[in-house]
């Protein structure tokens, strides 16, 4: 529901506006951020691996999935870190008008999901290293897995709406 009101609020102040992006705001980093879109999309296949290993019994690979999954997770949020600090150095921030607004409260929300999604991550394979999980008891790894997808697979959307548009 909240990323489907600042989708909303996105798609129709961004079809009001007469210039977008307004003039004199920094260009966002479209082929970093496309790498770093990729990434993410490895990492929720990482995912899906390690649920899909854990449910054959698996919980050595179950293991190495999630830490890549969390890695390439940490990176996502590392180059979108780098290129924030970047934008804000170029003048896009809160303050710098809808634009600005809008950006930074649709991509800063979701890194905070994203961070949030590492630390449940990191949850899950601490659980899996003190061999909490088997094939009949992986509840926690698909409750892990839901938001994790829902991370992963809303940043697309995400970033062809802000990124693209």
């Amino acid at each position: 529901m909240f990323f489907g009101g600042l989708v909303t609020a996105f798609l129709v102040l961004r079809a009001e506006a007469l210039w977008w992006p307004p003039p004199g705001q920094p260009r966002l980093p479209v082929i970093v951020t496309a790498f770093n879109t990729l990434l993410l999309l490895m990492s929720g296949f990482a995912m899906y691996k390690g649920l899909d290993a854990i449910r054959h019994g698996d919980s050595k690979l179950l293991q190495r999935r999630l830490t890549i999954a969390a890695s390439l997770g940490a990176i996502f949020l590392a180059v979108q870190g780098i290129e924030w600090v970047r934008l804000i150095d170029n003048g896009l921030r809160v303050t710098s008008g809808l634009y600005g607004a809008l950006f930074c409260t649709i991509v800063g929300a979701h890194g905070v999901h994203v961070a949030g999604g590492l630390i449940a991550l990191m949850a899950v394979m601490a659980r899996t290293a003190r061999g909490h999980y088997d094939a009949g008891n992986h509840s926690g790894i698909e409750a892990c897995w839901i938001f994790w997808c829902f991370v992963v697979l809303l940043w697309p959307v995400l970033y062809v709406m802000v990124y693209l548009s």
